[in-house]
């Protein structure tokens, strides 16, 4: 009888987990989705390129690059994975969804340092990110959601320096697995679209409101376990505190603070 094939691994692997200040402990935000057959990543934080060389993995690896908004703790280590992209002779083509209005100073910052299309060995293309538009890779499928993170700057500056402000969170479907990942919010409020229905895994980020007021949201909602990143430095130096709070007030649920080059289980 011929061996029966392992079934393909269903994981999220954390890069960073760090927050939007200089971290002396922790890297930014990087989220590798393995998805049976399919490898979404989900932001470029630095040192991106460090961490992934050192996992281990093929380059043609990702199949996909999702850029949720342009803060520097989300892309600041892009065009070196690029490089490396690059140096390390990757061969598979590849996408990278991002803001509509960060495409074009992206490809710009491609050129100037150098990185032209010609030097990839691989198609390279961007894609921009649309509401509600599923992006489908192989069996899995991506959906963008706004998020209110950006809201405040946009009311500050866009008239000086135009732009859509845009940030996304995202829902994962592969597998019969339902993630939802939430990116930077504005707001707890900002999830609504992400738990209409339940989810398997939430991936949220803890750094731009209370563990209080997180913890009351969730409360009650149609998440089985939730991963909390991006957890913003006074709630990181308490873990402890902070833990035991989520304890209280999501019981049955189980949860989980991430820590830099975790891998979960899905």
């Amino acid at each position: 009888m011929p061996p029966i094939p392992a079934t393909p691994a269903f994981s999220l692997t954390c890069f960073g987990v760090g927050d939007g200040q200089a971290c002396g402990d922790r890297f930014h935000s990087s989220y590798l989705y393995q998805l049976g057959e399919t490898s979404v990543l989900i932001d470029c934080g630095e040192p991106i390129s460090r961490s992934f060389k050192a996992s281990g993995l093929s380059y043609d690896k990702i199949d996909r690059i999702f850029l949720s908004h342009l803060h520097s703790d989300h892309v600041g280590g892009f065009f070196m994975l690029m490089q490396a992209f690059w140096l390390e002779q990757r061969s598979k083509p590849l996408t990278i969804h991002a803001p509509r209005d960060g495409i074009a100073p992206i490809r710009r910052m491609l050129r100037a340092g150098y990185l032209f299309d010609e030097l990839f060995q691989f198609p390279l293309r961007f894609a921009g990110l649309k509401t509600g538009r599923p992006v489908r890779i192989g069996d899995a499928r991506v959906t963008p959601f706004p998020t209110t993170h950006l809201e405040r700057l946009r009311k500050s500056f866009q008239q000086k320096y135009p732009g859509s402000y845009a940030a996304f969170s995202f829902l994962i479907e592969a597998g019969g697995h339902r993630i939802a990942h939430s990116a930077d919010l504005g707001a707890p409020e900002d999830l609504d679209p992400l738990l209409t229905q339940p989810v398997d895994l939430l991936v949220c980020e803890l750094a731009h409101f209370t563990p209080q007021a997180l913890f009351r949201y969730l409360r009650g909602k149609p998440v089985k376990r939730v991963v909390f990143i991006h957890v913003g430095g006074p709630f990181w130096e308490d873990l402890v505190a902070t833990s035991r709070l989520a304890g209280k007030m999501l019981p049955g649920v189980q949860a989980v603070f991430a820590r830099d080059g975790q891998k979960i289980e899905i």
